[in-house]
């Protein structure tokens, strides 16, 4: 078994937010916290304006920073699938993972004293169900599986500037993003 990881088209986002609140509403966050974000963005390609929009949860990295700052080992690489996971009994609240995640991805939980994350709904994935966010878009602008399989090339693309920690998540540009996409994650 491959790596996992994200695969968003933008070109298909309506920027419903559909992918967002289902999480949200199924993960029980409080106000405030999200592990998938949807933002929308106004672009100027030559003479045509037009609107992308971005959804990011967590990139299950390969080189993690969250994990390698976590003091006690509440955040850890699976070893069958490759996500990130987060064991929140081991949790001591310090927010180190937090702190060092330069995507925001790791959301400290004030109310239960503990960092969650997205964990690409690891319980329904070993049930051979896709993640809720996957369900929910209804362009199918979001999917998750096997990077390798799925041809996806790991480390590139529009979500993986030159970076330390090698996101699996990986972002097909829309025409009207290519242009400002990389300046505005830069």
């Amino acid at each position: 078994m491959g790596k996992k990881g994200f695969h968003f088209n933008q070109s298909l986002c309506s920027g419903c937010h559909s992918c967002m609140m289902v999480c949200k509403e199924n993960h029980h966050l409080p106000e405030g916290a999200f592990f998938r974000r949807v933002s929308s963005f106004v672009s100027e390609n030559g003479s045509k304006p037009g609107v992308f929009h971005l959804s990011l949860a967590c990139n299950h990295c390969m080189d993690p920073a969250c994990v390698a700052n976590c003091p006690v080992g509440a955040m850890y690489v699976d070893e069958e699938d490759g996500t990130v996971q987060h064991d929140d009994s081991a949790c001591i609240g310090c927010q180190s993972c937090v702190k060092s995640c330069p995507y925001g991805a790791p959301q400290y939980r004030v109310d239960l004293n503990i960092t969650q994350k997205c964990d690409g709904c690891y319980d329904l994935r070993a049930k051979g169900i896709e993640p809720d966010c996957v369900q929910a878009c209804l362009m199918r602008a979001l999917t998750f599986g096997d990077m390798e399989e799925t041809g996806t090339n790991l480390g590139k693309g529009a979500c993986a500037p030159e970076s330390t920690t090698s996101p699996a998540t990986y972002v097909d540009e829309s025409a009207y993003a290519a242009s400002s996409f990389r300046d505005w994650l830069m």
